[in-house]
């Protein structure tokens, strides 16, 4: 049987559950309910198991990624989406840390100009905040939209990430 492991970490005011099958991260989000219903809907076949050993290498990461020590992760992810939905978390993986990009800007790089509202759709599903960092994505008049952990922590991460040092 195809396992899932998960557990919980709080990083100061950040409680994430975050979750990995063999091949790597899969989920990362701020409620176990989520998590619980992201494998049900997407990897119904998979036991779900709480291992904190197991989830210990990305939680390391991601803390220290919220301490502003990282820009970058190292670990692999297991992302699971239908094709459009991989293409866009793809190309949001690849903005930089401290900047931002459109939903129309994303749509463009698809070469799918007018599938915007796709686009921002297949962004809301994204279950690896953070790693895939659809809170770089910013409404085409700069205003910060839509984000499933709440536009508060949108936009903690993105005043995080423009600091100078």
């Amino acid at each position: 049987m195809k396992r899932i492991y998960w557990s919980n970490r709080t990083y100061e005011s950040w409680t994430l559950y975050l979750a990995a099958t063999e091949i790597g991260l899969c989920y990362v989000g701020f409620n176990v309910q989520g998590l619980v219903d992201w494998v049900k809907a997407k990897l119904p076949a998979y036991q779900i198991e709480q291992r904190d050993e197991e989830i210990q290498p990305y939680a390391k990461e991601l803390e220290e990624y919220l301490k502003g020590e990282r820009t970058f992760f190292t670990f692999a992810a297991d992302m699971h989406g239908t094709k459009f939905q991989l293409a866009v978390w793809k190309k949001i993986r690849n903005i930089p840390y401290g900047q931002t990009k459109t939903y129309s800007e994303i749509a463009n790089q698809l070469q799918k100009p007018t599938a915007i509202r796709a686009t921002a759709a297949a962004i809301g599903a994204n279950p690896l905040l953070f790693v895939v960092p659809c809170h770089r994505v910013i409404g085409k008049n700069g205003q910060l939209t839509g984000y499933r952990g709440g536009l508060e922590r949108k936009r903690q991460l993105v005043l995080m990430e423009s600091r100078q040092d």
